[in-house]
């Protein structure tokens, strides 16, 4: 697998912008505005002191049953945009320091992705940053139950991800004149299973990544 340097993956999320379209017309029936949102995607490296070899590494949480939507499936930090946030660099940080208690000082920004919306009417912008490893971990246990990580190039291997299809409620199967849809899961890792906008935030990213790269191979 090739190495990435902090330059190169920001040079990539710049090059990507706009590049992420939506394959579904379901949000051509839904009319309420969707709601802003950001997660940070959180890297760090280890393994070695040469810049260029060391193994990524992905920081995922695992929900509590006790939030409101998405109980106990594996997410980034993050969630919705307060009033008070100018930009979702600034939501997907204060959510990072809320949830897991990261500190927004120590997080080096590289970039942004493009935009997904939610089934559950989000739009959520992906923020990657690098962060300190270790730092110390205060989870918002009302919120998060764990935390855990993934190296980054487990993730881009194409044996551990897998799409299935969802069966579509009525009315939307009738509009969209079909029955299911695809969602994207990976493998179980540490007994933790990374599946839908997660997982397709986390396939975006890898693509994006793995674009040039794997174009000279």
């Amino acid at each position: 697998m090739p190495a990435f340097s902090e330059a190169y993956i920001a040079q990539r999320l710049v090059e990507a912008q706009g590049s992420h379209l939506e394959t579904s017309n379901l949000w051509d029936y839904i009319t309420d505005t969707p709601r802003p949102a950001a997660v940070l995607i959180p890297l760090f490296r280890v393994n070695s002191d040469d810049d260029e070899n060391q193994d990524w590494q992905v920081l995922l949480t695992r929900r509590t049953d006790s939030v409101a939507e998405h109980q106990g499936q594996v997410a980034y930090p993050g969630g919705r945009a307060d009033p008070t946030d100018t930009t979702p660099e600034m939501t997907a940080l204060r959510e990072a320091r809320e949830e897991i208690g990261l500190d927004p000082v120590k997080v080096r920004i590289l970039g942004r992705m493009d935009c997904m919306r939610t089934i559950t009417n989000y739009l959520v912008t992906p923020i990657v940053g690098v962060i300190p490893w270790p730092f110390p971990i205060q989870l918002e246990d009302t919120e998060v139950s764990r935390v855990f990580t993934i190296p980054l190039n487990w993730l881009a291997d194409p044996k551990n991800h897998e799409i299935r299809y969802h069966t579509i409620p009525q009315p939307f199967a009738k509009i969209l004149h079909r029955e299911s849809h695809p969602v994207i899961y990976f493998q179980p890792y540490q007994d933790e299973l990374l599946w839908g906008v997660s997982a397709e935030i986390t396939l975006h990213f890898i693509d994006i990544l793995y674009h040039k790269k794997l174009a000279g191979d």
